[in-house]
């Protein structure tokens, strides 16, 4: 089947990094849009890059790429305003875009978000909505505002959290879901038809960037809430961790479990051969693999690690 040619005389300026950058690229040129510059940034040595790369894609294109320390330069901007866009677009880009920059797309700016807004605006979404228990989020194509995530919204796409989904697990779905969304909503923004929703801040929430060390966990609260982190931070992201005798165990697969735990110690345990986190409300993860150090721990060398702390 042939795809539609509607976007052929748009011309966009991107910025876009992650997956759903990767994604997103590619849907606008299956709409035949002309992307004439891509605005990314350089890899962190320091950050696990688990996600694919935005300057390879375009490579494969031939789309010219740049990744300034900000957007808010003077360069960048007589660089955005010599290619006088019909839009700009951001995908997964990890700094706000000033006003003065929007304002030079021609047909408006736009931006992709990892929440059904106006609810987990700002950093992060899919790890914040995993953390609070959400059975659902989707992914949100937006106007640009000086406010993050405020824009009134052009569409909307649902995804499910399943129980036992980790924000990995969850963020591959969003990934398909704002591809889905920018497919089906660029026909309308190309032809001038679309229709934007209000975006009810009000009604919503905001929530920052997270830390490794937001992911210690806490074993006096009910276990539900400490699978919660669990799923959260899974590796690829830091992992939820505790500390036993000074060394450092993260928790890279777990499922909660009806196992009684109530007359155990609060924090890790070995039960017949089996690795148990005990929770303040006397239920349990079962820690199906547990690591020090990136290695493997197994279930003798950390019963002789609790052995140590009594």
């Amino acid at each position: 089947m042939l795809l539609p040619s509607i976007g052929q005389q748009s011309t966009a300026v991107v910025f876009a990094y992650h997956s759903v950058g990767v994604r997103c690229i590619k849907t606008l040129l299956a709409r035949g849009i002309h992307i004439a510059l891509v605005v990314t940034h350089e890899d962190n040595p320091a950050e696990t890059i688990w996600f694919d790369s935005v300057v390879e894609l375009c490579k494969e294109h031939g789309i010219p790429t740049i990744k300034p320390a900000t957007p808010n330069s003077p360069e960048l901007f007589a660089q955005v305003a010599a290619i006088a866009p019909d839009f700009i677009f951001s995908f997964y880009y990890r700094h706000m875009l000033p006003a003065a920059l929007l304002a030079l797309a021609k047909r408006g700016a736009y931006n992709l978000h990892g929440s059904l807004l106006p609810k987990y605006r700002g950093r992060v979404p899919v790890n914040w909505a995993v953390l609070h228990g959400e059975t659902e989020t989707g992914a949100t194509l937006h106007e640009m505002a000086v406010k993050p995530d405020a824009g009134g919204i052009i569409a909307q796409t649902a995804v499910p959290i399943l129980p036992d989904d980790t924000a990995y697990e969850v963020f591959g779905k969003l990934t398909v879901a704002a591809e889905q969304t920018l497919w089906f909503s660029l026909p309308a923004l190309l032809n001038g038809t679309a229709k934007l929703q209000e975006n009810d801040l009000s009604k919503g929430s905001y929530f920052g960037g997270r830390k490794p060390e937001d992911g210690r966990i806490n074993w006096a609260l009910p276990a539900q809430q400490v699978y919660n982190l669990h799923r959260a931070v899974a590796p690829p992201y830091p992992g939820a961790f505790t500390e036993v005798a000074g060394e450092i165990y993260v928790i890279a697969k777990a499922r909660l479990t009806s196992f009684d735990a109530s007359k155990l110690q609060q924090g890790l345990s070995v039960v017949d051969n089996v690795i148990f986190g005990v929770c303040g409300d006397g239920r349990a993860l079962h820690i199906i693999e547990l690591l020090m150090n990136g290695k493997a721990v197994t279930t003798q060398a950390l019963q002789t690690q609790l052995a140590a702390r009594q």
